[in-house]
């Protein structure tokens, strides 16, 4: 299927958020939010992904 991931269209074989991420090689600490939802990284596994899916994953950072 073909997806948005971070504002890119990328093809993927992947159901879930979770094998999505594992698929791309996105560590995981971070937080994902799936069509406009910020999934909770206990429902990972469970969130369905789906043709045309908008997926951002944004990972905090620390500095100053």
């Amino acid at each position: 299927m073909e997806i948005m991931l971070n504002g890119t269209p990328t093809h993927t074989q992947a159901a879930t958020l979770a094998e999505l991420l594992e698929e791309q090689g996105i560590a995981t600490p971070g937080t994902a939010v799936v069509d406009g939802k910020v999934g909770r990284r206990t429902e990972w596994n469970a969130a369905p992904l789906h043709d045309g899916a908008s997926v951002t994953v944004i990972r905090a950072t620390q500095g100053g």
